[in-house]
């Protein structure tokens, strides 16, 4: 990802959310969310320096793309270090992976999926483990065809006043090959 991808991966998360999440968050909350502000946030990620996080878009030609190539993006997902104080460190995480909604089922987030579970292990990352909410059966399908399984974590967090419940899973990765 470069910092020209931020205002396509901030409308790839906010879509992606508003797809994912439909009846398992307040929709308000999801109809509120803005691709002017997430990017917003983005740029203050970006500006601060990403550190230890890995971000990977997924990209296809453009509609009309004419000599040029051109591409627009269509996934993103983010990784890196384990996040939560809850285990002990050393464990990566998946934190986030999203489709452009009229692409699920093409392939990206396999693509996507693969691309950021080799680059963890290239950095000799023992497991790695991410959140889905709980009711997700599209992610809980797609996280289990890949090798995750719940690892007994859950928590909830509060969106627009109500609970929303997280299950943990977690896959260990291989040893990297070393020279």
């Amino acid at each position: 990802m470069t910092e020209d991808d931020i205002d396509a991966v901030a409308a790839v998360r906010v879509r992606g959310w508003q797809t994912a999440y439909a009846g398992l968050m307040p929709q308000s909350y999801l109809d509120a969310m803005s691709v002017r502000e997430d990017a917003e946030r983005r740029r203050e990620f970006f500006a601060r320096g990403l550190g230890d996080v890995i971000n990977l878009v997924a990209e296809e030609p453009a509609p009309g793309g004419g000599a040029d190539g051109g591409t627009e993006v269509v996934g993103w997902a983010c990784c890196g270090p384990y996040r939560d104080e809850d285990l002990p460190s050393g464990d990566a995480e998946l934190y986030a992976i999203y489709v452009r909604p009229e692409r699920l089922g093409a392939g990206i987030g396999h693509a996507l999926l693969t691309e950021a579970l080799r680059r963890l292990t290239e950095r000799e990352f023992p497991r790695v483990r991410l959140w889905v909410v709980r009711g997700n059966q599209r992610a809980e399908r797609f996280y289990a065809r890949a090798g995750f399984a719940p690892d007994g974590g859950e928590e909830s967090y509060e969106v627009a006043g109500a609970q929303v419940p997280e299950v943990r899973y977690a896959r260990d990765l291989p040893a990297a090959a070393r020279p």
